[in-house]
């Protein structure tokens, strides 16, 4: 999906040609039919090809992916991913990151508590 919303339309040679270790060319036509089919692709033929792009933008298709994550491997805690996301060993997170997830924390505690 990084290589559709990289660009406006992309043909199935296009992604195919910037995936590294390439698939086959069948493999790429194939996924690109099922996120099709699982509505998050459109496409249109120009000429002999078609174009895709995705179906929705990248933050509603990123909030989605996440609500499954969290059901998937978090029983849907908010609280089990964001320790597990601290925990990891190569977080990387800057002292800057941490002072906006407090300050997110602390917007979010207000919002509930009014």
């Amino acid at each position: 999906m990084d290589l559709i919303y990289a660009g406006e339309e992309v043909s199935a040679r296009d992604i195919w040609q910037k995936l590294p270790d390439q698939p086959t060319y069948s493999t790429v036509r194939t996924l690109l039919a099922v996120l099709e089919e699982k509505g998050h692709l459109t496409r249109r033929l120009e000429g002999k090809a078609f174009l895709y792009r995705a179906r929705k933008p990248r933050e509603k298709m990123a909030a989605s992916a996440l609500r499954r994550l969290l059901s998937t491997f978090f029983s849907g805690s908010v609280e089990q991913a964001v320790t597990g996301l601290i925990q990891l060993e190569d977080s990387n997170l800057t002292a800057e990151e941490l002072r906006r997830i407090e300050r997110m924390i602390a917007q979010a505690r207000k919002e509930k508590l009014s």
